[in-house]
C-alpha cells in the first residue's frame, strides 16, 4: 500500500486515518482516487436514510460531495460514499451480508479490526481494476457472512468454519482473536495465518469461479495446477490425514497447497496479492535493495514502480526475491521469524504469472473473461516454458 497524506498540510496519515493528527481536519477515503482525503464540511446530507449526516467537499476529489458510510457510526469504517449515491455503505461495506450482534463489546472489536483487513483487500482488488458486483447486482456477486462460533455463545450448532462458497465468504470471527488465531496456527501446522491472508486466500475461490471457472483457461490452469474435478472433499481428509506430500516445496507455495487444485489457486492468489501490496508499500520508499554478497549483483534492484500497472511479471519477482530476502533478515535482528516465511520456486512463479495473465486479461478487455484461443494456447506455452526454465 502506498503512503497517504492530508492534502490540507502535508502531514502523513494511515489508511485508516480518521482525523489528521496536524491540522485536525477530518479524513475519508475517496474510493475512486484511492486517497484518504482531507475534508471540509459542506451541509447536511439529504439521503433518506443518512438525513442529517454530515457531508464533505474532499481535497482528493474536488467537485463532488461525499458523506461517511453508514458503518463509520460503528468505529468500522472511514470510506466516503458520493451524496449523489443511493447506496449508505462503501464500496466495501456494501459487500457484508451478515455481521455479528454489535451490541456485545467484544463483537464490535472483533468486527473493526475484520474490517481493517477487509477494506485493504479491497484496496487491492480496486486497483487491480477486478469485478466485483455484489449480490444485489449479482446472485453470484462477492458477499461475506462474519459469524459468531454458536460455542462462544453457549448455543448448540456446528462450529463456524471460515471458507467460500459460490462467491460467499464465511469468516469465524474469532480469528480476530491473536491469541485463538496463533492456537489454530500452531494446530494446523501453518506458517503464517492472519486476517488479511485469510481474505486474500478466501477471495482467491472467489476469482477462480470468475476468471477461470467453465472458460477456455480452464486447460491453462489444469497444466499447471492439476484437475481440480477430483473430490475436494476426499482431498482435504488426506491432506489432513496424512500431510503434504515429500519435497512439496518444490511445486507449491505452501503446503496447504497441496491439497486440491482449487486451494493451490487459492494459496497463489493470496500470494500475488501479498506480493503487489508489499511492493507498492516498497515503491512508495524507492527502496534500493542490493545484499552485499560475495558474486552478488554490481548494482542495486530499485523498487520504483506500480506493481498495480506492471504487465510484466518478471519485474514483480526481480524486486520481489532481494526485498524479502531483506526483510526476513531485518525480522530475524528483531528476534522474529521470518516476515515472509516462503519459497518461489520456477514451478510457483509459473502458477504466479497464470494468476498475474488471468487479471490482466480482465482489465484489457474491459471486463470480457475469456481469452482469444491463439493467446491461450500461447499462454499454456509460455507458462511451460517457464516452469522448465532454470533460472527465473
Amino acid at each position: 500500500m502506498k503512503i497517504f497524506q492530508c492534502q490540507a498540510c502535508d502531514q502523513p496519515v494511515s489508511f485508516e486515518s480518521t482525523g489528521c493528527e496536524s491540522c485536525e481536519r477530518r479524513l475519508g477515503y475517496v474510493c475512486d482516487a484511492h486517497e484518504v482525503s482531507a475534508l471540509e464540511p459542506s451541509g447536511p446530507s439529504r439521503h433518506p436514510q443518512m438525513e442529517g449526516a454530515p457531508i464533505f467537499h474532499a481535497y482528493a476529489q474536488p467537485g463532488r460531495k461525499y458523506r461517511f458510510c453508514a458503518n463509520s457510526a460503528y468505529g468500522a469504517c472511514n470510506w466516503l460514499v458520493p451524496e449523489d449515491s443511493p447506496e449508505i455503505f462503501c464500496t466495501a461495506c456494501r459487500h457484508n451480508r451478515v455481521v455479528p450482534d454489535l451490541s456485545v463489546p467484544w463483537n464490535l472489536t472483533r468486527w473493526r479490526q475484520i474490517e481493517a483487513a477487509k477494506h485493504r483487500l479491497f484496496y487491492s482488488l480496486l486497483r487491480l481494476d477486478l469485478p466485483l458486483p455484489t449480490r444485489a447486482e449479482d446472485p453470484a456477486g462477492l458477499a461475506f457472512d462474519f459469524l459468531v462460533d454458536p460455542a462462544e455463545s453457549f448455543l448448540i450448532g456446528p462450529p463456524v468454519l471460515t471458507g467460500h462458497l459460490d462467491g460467499l465468504i464465511t469468516l469465524n470471527i474469532a480469528e480476530a482473536d491473536d491469541v485463538e488465531r496463533e492456537r489454530r496456527r500452531m494446530l494446523f501446522g501453518e506458517y503464517y495465518r492472519t486476517l488479511l491472508g485469510h481474505f486474500r486466500h478466501e477471495v482467491g475461490h472467489y476469482f477462480w469461479n470468475v476468471l477461470v471457472r467453465g472458460g477456455p483457461s480452464l486447460l491453462a490452469f489444469r497444466a499447471l495446477f492439476g484437475d481440480e474435478s477430483r473430490d475436494y472433499g476426499a482431498a482435504l481428509q488426506r491432506h489432513y490425514a496424512d500431510g503434504a506430500p515429500g519435497n512439496w516445496e518444490e511445486s507449491y507455495v505452501s503446503a496447504y497447497a497441496t491439497s486440491h487444485p482449487w486451494e493451490d489457486f487459492a494459496e497463489t492468489w493470496a500470494h500475488y496479492l501479498h506480493m503487489v501490496d508489499t511492493i507498492e508499500t516498497a515503491s512508495t520508499f524507492e527502496l534500493h535493495v542490493r545484499p552485499r554478497l560475495r558474486h552478488g549483483p554490481d548494482a542495486p534492484v530499485i523498487i520504483d514502480f506500480d506493481p498495480h500497472r506492471t504487465p510484466d511479471l518478471d519485474r514483480l519477482v526481480e524486486a520481489w526475491l532481494p526485498l524479502t530476502y531483506a526483510v526476513n533478515s531485518l525480522s530475524r535482528s528483531m528476534g522474529q521469524p521470518a516476515l515472509y516465511p516462503f519459497k518461489l520456486t520456477p514451478a510457483v512463479i509459473a502458477k504466479l504469472a497464470f494468476v498475474h495473465e488471468r487479471i490482466y486479461a480482465v482489465r484489457e478487455s474491459g471486463g470480457a473473461i475469456e481469452p482469444d484461443a491463439d493467446i491461450l494456447r500461447a499462454v499454456i506455452t509460455g507458462l511451460r516454458n517457464r516452469v522448465a526454465a532454470p533460472n527465473v
